[in-house]
């Protein structure tokens, strides 16, 4: 069973167009497949699930659009984040947030608040979020902290890096998602995703349930994670040199 699980929810909008109804109507179905992914992952007891909600590039969508979403962000953040804290889910946001409105910023750090004593599912939502800003935003820092002397340019390794990225305190997914039949990662942690597991599913996010998600997890326990190492030395039947 994977640790933490990533997952890029697409196909809304091609769900809404094969029904003849407008994209808006698929992200508004798909918010349901969340709600069902995020108790299936509660009720499994996987640690840790990372949903890209809205990138950084989403911004080029048509006005309309992205103001429905936005709209549909915050509605769905006032109406989830009780049953959220009922069911122990701890929820934070990634990305950059200063993009949104003052609104939306509140419900968002309300959230993370209520939340924050939360012991079961670690739910994180990327908005306005990507994996070469979320590099960036990291380079910066440690150039500040270089700067400052906090730290030495002999202390900056891939564990010093990885501790000024988003997710830092988390494990890194050990197992990706990709709804909706693409098959790229779409500027999503790219930093965290170096030795994750990809699963691609051509059914559109408004239809992946409880049944798909199973079938990517099978799809996983049949899967040699070998870090550089060789078959036989994970299974143990390779005595290291």
């Amino acid at each position: 069973m994977p640790r933490h699980i990533a997952i890029v929810m697409d196909g809304n909008g091609r769900w809404a167009r094969k029904r003849f109804l407008p994209r808006f109507a698929g992200h508004k179905s798909g918010l349901n497949a969340t709600r069902d992914i995020v108790q299936a992952c509660s009720d499994l007891g996987i640690e840790a699930l990372t949903l890209f909600a809205f990138s950084s590039e989403n911004w080029k969508r048509p006005k309309l659009e992205v103001r429905l979403l936005m709209d549909l962000f915050a509605s769905s953040l006032q109406k989830e984040m009780s049953r959220l804290h009922e069911n122990n889910v701890r929820i934070r946001f990634i990305g950059d947030l200063s993009a949104f409105s003052g609104k939306l910023q509140e419900l968002i750090a309300e959230s993370e608040r209520q939340t924050a004593g939360n012991t079961g599912l670690e739910l994180s939502i990327a908005v306005n979020y990507g994996g070469r800003w979320d590099i960036v935003n990291a380079v910066q820092q440690i150039s500040s902290a270089l700067v400052d002397g906090t730290i030495s340019k002999e202390q900056i390794d891939t564990d010093l890096v990885s501790s000024y990225m988003s997710l830092s305190d988390l494990p890194d997914p050990d197992l990706f998602i990709r709804t909706g039949g693409e098959q790229r990662i779409s500027n999503f942690l790219l930093w965290q995703l170096a030795y994750t597991e990809l699963y691609f599913s051509d059914t559109l996010w408004p239809d992946f349930d409880k049944a798909e998600l199973q079938q990517a997890l099978e799809a996983f326990s049949k899967r040699q994670r070998r870090y550089g190492k060789t078959g036989d030395q994970v299974e143990g039947n390779e005595l290291n040199a």
